[in-house]
């Protein structure tokens, strides 16, 4: 009798087990998903935003970009987090120690990485941009091996060398001309966005285990957008393309709304972080170059070319790799 119900009580955790971590992959494909969708709508809207001069073009319009994105992301989860009673929790967490943590992810994963991110896409353009940052989650699990002592199975370990292979196809285009000590300043600035962007998940992560995801990305999001606000943007006339932008419904509306990606992605990603590790929750956002794809050859007409499908492709089974054991798929109550 004790047998029998010692083998339900097994079987009963190991479904609980396999539900927790297949609503952990999903929620990391869907973090993916909508900072995919993120990056076109913030394509678009950075082309609404008239150019004020080649300084600013450079610099000044790309930061500009990743304040308000970060900024208004944060006023949306401040929105969502306000609406459930959760304002004075946000008050209380910043007072703690793994509140400052997330403070210092935020610095890394916003300044230093947004910020890389869109004067890489600026300087070298946005495929060479797309794929040094694409190499994020070999950094991130990298770190997560080392500080945080996760383990990473080879398949794992495969599924992210895969997706990172595929982002590259999808991206690479061979260079044609142009000024190459700009173009070598935007990889630098990629490099270090991939840097911030692995860094800031462990940083994350390690602050989360005694605060709530909700919590920490709305400390994570207006963090960065008032350290961008007050410390860089001065520095390179920012404030001149965010006052213009203001003024123009049209491209203030299109940054609100990607803004409104950005919280909902990140809010996924800390979310699949806590739930399924660093190195899966970051292989599975990675995504996120497929479905700029997807979403691009939908709304953009952008044509689907042979790279675009091998390289989606590639991005697609290393996912389901880093997210599936083939050996226990068939098994009820398999790891998932």
């Amino acid at each position: 009798m004790n047998t029998s119900a010692n083998q339900r009580a097994i079987l009963m955790k190991e479904k609980l087990n396999a539900d927790f971590a297949r609503k952990g992959v999903l929620t990391g494909l869907f973090s993916g998903c909508t900072w995919g969708l993120n990056s076109v709508l913030l394509g678009l809207a950075l082309g609404l935003v008239p150019i004020l001069g080649e300084e600013a073009a450079i610099y000044a319009i790309p930061l500009a970009a990743a304040c308000m994105n970060d900024s208004l992301a944060g006023l949306w989860l401040l929105i969502y987090n306000g609406t459930a009673g959760r304002f004075q929790e946000i008050i209380r967490s910043l007072k703690t120690f793994p509140g400052i943590m997330v403070c210092i992810a935020a610095l890394l994963g916003g300044p230093i990485a947004n910020g890389g991110y869109l004067l890489g896409i600026s300087l070298a353009g946005p495929a060479y941009a797309l794929t040094i940052t694409a190499l994020y989650p070999i950094v991130g699990a990298l770190l997560s091996r080392i500080f945080l002592k996760q383990h990473i199975v080879p398949r794992v370990w495969v599924g992210m060398v895969l997706s990172i292979i595929g982002a590259i196809v999808i991206s690479y285009v061979p260079p044609e001309g142009g000024n190459s000590s700009v173009f070598y300043l935007g990889i630098l600035f990629a490099s270090l966005a991939a840097f911030g962007w692995g860094a800031e998940a462990v940083l994350a992560v390690y602050g989360m285990s005694m605060i709530d995801p909700k919590i920490a990305i709305n400390i994570r999001e207006l963090t960065s957008g008032i350290v961008l606000a007050i410390f860089v943007l001065p520095l390179v006339g920012g404030w001149a393309v965010v006052s213009k932008v203001i003024t123009m419904p049209v491209a203030f509306g299109a940054f609100a709304v990607a803004a409104l990606a950005a919280g909902v992605s990140y809010l996924a990603w800390y979310k699949a972080n806590t739930t399924i590790g660093v190195a899966k929750g970051m292989a599975l956002n990675g995504t996120y170059v497929m479905w700029g794809v997807i979403f691009s050859v939908l709304f953009l007409d952008q044509p689907l070319t042979q790279t675009l499908v091998i390289g989606s492709g590639l991005v697609l089974v290393g996912a389901t790799l880093v997210a599936i054991n083939p050996k226990e798929f068939f098994k009820k109550g398999g790891e998932a």
